[in-house]
């Protein structure tokens, strides 16, 4: 039986017809290509977005391919690829407002990276970081200066979990070991042999064209043209959330770890990749945001949950939702994706709205997603 997307169209056009969202474009794929693509609103078959942090998981899966091939430990120290890292401190408090630094209890590895149990953060979702960025003066990673990177730790390595610029050094190692820029290698290795024919850092006159514009969540619910975006250049590429695409690119990205790696990744890599590699370190029960115009409190859902290498998991099948083992995460325009290897489905929902964990963006998310599961045991066999 063909998977019918009608009634996912329908929510998708629904959220447009009330005002909840401008645009929006929906993917759902299994092993073996896409299943259903929808654009409403202000969206298009070929509109661009800005990926933010779903850029993330390509990065690692780079990093995954220079470990396959022998050259990246999991195991080894940020420091002894990029000796800067060793420079580091963390960020204990403050005296009066000077802010107090000390050396790390140890040296991050680039499993920690991978998990964001590095140590490092991010300035919308910590209090410290956000007040020494203040007092200092230093740029936050959402400038495009690269110096943005060398912002103090704020936990020692391997105690906590904490969201932050953990990718973007990860990005750099590769950048280090494969003697590429991140999107050289990319467009090489990994977008272009799944066909992301549109992913770039670096969008061209006609891709900005087609891209969706940012819009803002006012006090009364509507939506007005967002000030906020991402810097018109960067001084790197930024592995944390600097690459653009399309909806449909995406959906290529997820279909290969559907598909035991598709070519680009070894099965084994993925499997290792989507097991929870942060022990007994828990997730916080709430990602508070420092800046609400860039973020929403983000409370974690009451299930067990954990991380991978690159990937948020679901580690409890969510009744007529995802299984077991599923990896996801999101960007901060308000767009998100899954990959449900146990049922071999995966979904990419994408919009360009802020503050991120909008809820009538989430809201549309999960209608996407139950009608996804809807069709799933009609349309897609389990593995």
């Amino acid at each position: 039986m063909a998977f019918n997307g009608s009634a996912i169209a329908a929510v998708l056009d629904a959220a447009v017809a009330k005002g909840a969202l401008h645009g929006v474009a929906a993917v759902v794929v299994d092993r073996n290509g896409q299943l259903f693509h929808h654009a409403a609103g202000e969206a298009n078959e070929g509109s661009m977005f800005r990926n933010a942090s779903m850029t993330k998981a390509a990065a690692t899966t780079a990093a995954l391919q220079l470990m396959e091939q022998g050259r990246l430990g999991l195991d080894a120290t940020v420091e002894s690829i990029l000796p800067e890292f060793g420079r580091l401190l963390v960020l204990d408090g403050f005296d009066g407002d000077t802010p107090r630094l000390r050396p790390p209890a140890s040296q991050a590895t680039v499993r920690q990276l991978m998990t964001h149990t590095a140590g490092l953060g991010y300035f919308f979702t910590n209090e410290k970081l956000l007040r020494y960025h203040a007092l200092t003066g230093e740029p936050n990673p959402l400038s495009g200066l690269k110096r943005s990177l060398s912002a103090p730790l704020v936990n020692d390595p391997g105690t906590a979990w904490e969201y932050g610029v953990n990718t973007d050094w990860l990005g750099l190692i590769v950048e280090k070991i494969s003697g590429q820029s991140l999107g050289s290698y990319l467009r090489q290795f990994v977008w272009g042999p799944l066909g992301m024919n549109d992913s770039t850092f670096a969008p061209s006159p006609e891709q900005r064209e087609r891209l969706l514009r940012v819009m803002q969540r006012q006090p009364d619910g509507k939506l007005a043209p967002s000030a906020l975006d991402l810097p018109a250049s960067s001084e790197w590429e930024a592995a944390g959330h600097g690459s653009y695409g399309t909806a449909q690119d995406y959906g290529r990205f997820v279909q290969a770890w559907l598909n035991d790696g598709a070519g680009i990744l070894k099965p084994a890599t993925v499997e290792l990749a989507l097991q929870n590699h942060i022990g007994r370190i828990q997730l916080p029960a709430l990602m508070k945001s420092t800046v609400p115009e860039l973020s929403n409190d983000v409370p974690a859902l009451p299930v067990p949950q954990g991380w991978g290498l690159g990937f948020h998991l679901t580690l409890a099948d969510l009744p007529g939702m995802r299984s077991n083992g599923t990896g996801d995460w999101a960007g901060v325009f308000n767009s998100y994706y899954w990959i449900d290897r146990a049922k071999g489905i995966g979904g990419v929902l994408m919009t360009q709205l802020l503050p991120f964990f909008d809820m009538p963006v989430v809201e549309t998310l999960m209608g996407f997603e139950l009608g996804v599961y809807q069709q799933v045991g009609a349309a897609v066999p389990a593995a």
